[in-house]
């Protein structure tokens, strides 16, 4: 999902020593992406136990690894890892929708109620005043229940993780959680980050076409682009191989013991991050998306409309879409995902003719917008 967005929007800060593995090959050599291993090593010296990057270009594809996979064995990372993508899901799911638009099964325009009926109700909630556009772009005003406390202290707490990582949750009742806070603001008031929106995206979906979001997901996107490493995993709580270890402090600090969080059951992200890839995949993917393989020009577009908020710095966010301006004035567009252990970041040029993906096995520290400004600003 991102499950824990508000440290994946903005990771706490923190200096951890670590013994660094030896870095990895680059294919082509590393001329022009020197910047970018310097921002993948100030990761490492800042906490994070081990980064694994890929960037295309026109001059190739460049992959890259620093720190460890491994905390207890010293393994280093690898280039072809899979994790956990979380939050990148949107874009997947918000892909998928967009497709049903383009074939006139649905509208944004369309209310959650038209296709969930009395799903959204109570507490001053209500699914006849918010549109599927509003879901897509979080301005629906919808609780983020992975804010819940009790959500939190089962999910991101020593103590609750390692007695409830398996549980199963069905998407009904993330939405139920939800429900049982009023709703931020009215909807179409204003912005806020809600993994609410996503799980609901999910269920249209599963309304709208009869196949769940991952079954959907995998016929409209997996296949056509050849993702053979990307997963939408349902109950399986392991990552696959080849993989490294997911590291958190489950607490909202950047001291105190490491917890290895490798194995959980992603059904608490659901359609909001459950997926998992690797880097070469997040870069075909977002390469075919910019590149207008996925969505027709007025879907893309729609998509790429985005609304600004304080909440987000130097970013906006579209229809499951961020745009990234960085600091020397290019704009990238892609998404961000944090869960248990995992950061990462897909990103391209509108163009996609520039990609870079990359994935943090740490969840409490390092910059990962410092690496994609390195990789798309250095001269």
């Amino acid at each position: 999902m991102t499950v824990r967005v508000r440290a994946t929007v903005a990771a706490t800060a923190a200096v951890l020593s670590l013994a660094l593995a030896a870095p990895a090959f680059a294919a082509p050599a590393d001329r022009g992406h020197d910047a970018t291993r310097e921002a993948i090593r100030a990761a490492v010296a800042d906490g994070v136990p081990g980064v694994t990057a890929t960037a295309r270009d026109t001059r190739g594809t460049w992959r890259a690894t620093e720190g460890v996979g491994d905390l207890r064995t010293g393994a280093p990372r690898s280039a072809d890892d899979h994790y956990r993508i979380a939050s990148i899901t949107k874009t997947f799911v918000a892909t998928v929708l967009l497709q049903l638009e383009a074939e006139g099964r649905l509208s944004l325009d369309d209310t959650v109620d038209e296709w969930l009926p009395g799903v959204v109700r109570g507490n001053g909630n209500d699914g006849r005043k918010i549109t599927l556009r509003q879901l897509l772009n979080h301005t629906s005003g919808l609780f983020d229940y992975t804010s819940d406390e009790e959500f939190q202290r089962r999910l991101f707490r020593p103590d609750g993780f390692f007695k409830h990582r398996y549980d199963h949750r069905d998407p009904a009742d993330l939405v139920d959680l939800a429900l049982t806070h009023e709703p931020d603001f009215a909807p179409g008031t204003s912005w806020n980050y809600s993994n609410t929106n996503y799980v609901l995206a999910g269920m249209v979906i599963e309304k709208v076409t009869g196949h769940s979001y991952g079954q959907e997901i995998d016929k409209r996107v997996i296949e056509p682009l050849g993702l053979d490493e990307t997963s939408v995993p349902g109950d399986r709580t392991t990552v696959g191989a080849p993989s490294s270890r997911a590291y958190s402090k489950l607490a909202d600090t950047a001291t105190g013991p490491t917890y290895d969080v490798t194995r959980l059951n992603p059904t608490a992200a659901s359609s909001a991050g459950a997926m998992i890839s690797d880097s070469a995949d997040l870069n075909r993917f977002v390469r075919a998306l910019l590149g207008g393989r996925l969505l027709p020009p007025r879907q893309l577009k729609e998509m790429k409309t985005t609304i600004s908020s304080p909440q987000f710095p130097n970013a906006a966010y579209g229809l499951g879409l961020i745009r990234y301006d960085l600091s020397c004035g290019v704009s990238v567009w892609g998404h961000s995902g944090g869960i248990h252990g995992s950061t990462s970041e897909a990103v391209a040029t509108a163009d996609g003719r520039h990609s870079l993906a990359l994935n943090f096995n740490g969840d409490w520290s390092g910059d990962s917008v410092a690496v994609i400004d390195a990789e798309f600003c250095a001269k």
